[in-house]
């Protein structure tokens, strides 16, 4: 059954303080939403229709028609209690749960705080502790790991090496280099089962090992290209062979600046003999304990997490093949990693960084 038309009778002034209302961009949605009710009531519009053009319930449209004939414009602007079961957690309550939760031990000498823990602590249920940390966004399962550098010459090499991603020199090639050591050729012990709707995909949580590669990799920062070697160890020897390829490749007339981490390999005599014979190579290192300043960090993350992790091989020569054919697929259309933090940035972190460890001294 429709509903009727409605005419309500605007109190004196109120037209231009709810048409006000109606056209601030900082009125609340919900008041917004009101004040088109009881307008539209007041220019003689039936019932269905405001709720067809305001996309209302027929019971919003009368309780806000009701509540102003009641209590003019102010009515509008105050929600009435709901009805049901009130709340019992309050903000101090919340503000004491988050401040036990980051500042004090779980009374079952555990490292850290679990919502089971924390309920019986609180006296609350576990699912209320879940929300409340959700809220927060406070993690207690979870902890990252980190490590400032102590490199006196933190400064200079990090704006070195910055300085490369961002303004390379000019009729040069950049590289940033590392190995992945120890990549295991693993096979599991038994088939895993596919993915299914409702059902990850599943492997053994046991393996056979098969022997181990090292990855060699050099990032081209300016196209996102890989050159790349395996060998059986990481020594000297391999180090310098893969320099050499990663030479041999680069056109003549260009010179090439290469980002190393501090490896005891890459700064051995005999390295410093190569590089005497090739003047066009220039190495540039890393602040120690700083490998996230290595872009080619970054495609190593991106290798594990997209073939290696999963991967299921009877050899070193599978495992091999099957890092070949990542890279060579993901060189056909290579896109490079863009360095966005600036020295001054990365400068201000370290500094806050060591103003907290030493206040905890």
């Amino acid at each position: 059954m429709p509903l009727p038309i409605r005419v309500t009778t605007l109190r004196r002034g109120d037209r231009t303080i709810l048409e006000q209302w109606a056209r601030a961009r900082t009125t609340p949605r919900r008041v917004l939403e009101r004040a088109r009710i009881v307008l539209a009531s007041a220019d003689g519009d039936a019932g269905d229709a405001i709720c067809g053009r305001l996309g209302v319930s027929r019971p919003t449209v009368s309780r806000w028609l009701d509540r102003y004939d009641a209590e003019g414009a102010a009515g509008l602007l105050a929600d009435r209690p709901r009805a049901g079961r009130p709340k019992q957690i309050t903000l101090a309550m919340e503000a004491t749960i988050i401040e036990a939760t980051l500042h004090t031990p779980p009374p079952d000498q555990g490292t850290h705080w679990s919502t089971r823990v924390m309920a019986a602590q609180a006296g609350v249920h576990q699912t209320t502790i879940a929300r409340i940390w959700r809220a927060h966004g406070v993690k207690p399962h979870l902890v990252d790991t980190f490590k400032v550098s102590t490199d006196p010459e933190f400064i200079a090499k990090l704006r070195d090496v910055v300085g490369l991603y961002v303004d390379p020199p000019k009729r040069a090639v950049v590289f940033s280099v590392d190995e992945k050591s120890q990549i295991q050729a693993l096979n599991r012990t038994q088939p895993g089962l596919p993915m299914k709707k409702g059902r990850a995909g599943t492997m053994t949580h046991d393996y056979e090992r098969h022997g181990t590669t090292t990855l060699f990799a050099a990032l081209d920062v300016a196209t996102g290209h890989i050159e790349h070697a395996c060998h059986p160890r990481h020594r000297r020897d391999e180090f310098l062979r893969f320099m050499t390829q990663i030479e041999r490749r680069v056109p003549k007339g260009l010179s090439v600046h290469v980002i190393l981490d501090n490896y005891a390999t890459h700064k051995t005599p005999e390295v410093a003999a190569w590089l005497r014979h090739h003047p066009r190579v220039h190495f540039h290192f890393t602040p120690t304990s700083a490998s996230w300043l290595n872009l080619v960090e970054r495609f190593f993350s991106e290798l594990t997490t997209r073939q290696l992790r999963r991967l299921a091989v009877t050899s070193v020569r599978e495992l091999e093949q099957a890092i070949r054919e990542y890279i060579a697929q993901r060189n056909t259309d290579p896109t490079p990693f863009t360095w966005t933090a600036s020295v001054r940035a990365i400068l201000a972190k370290v500094k806050k960084a060591n103003d907290t460890l030493a206040s905890l001294h």
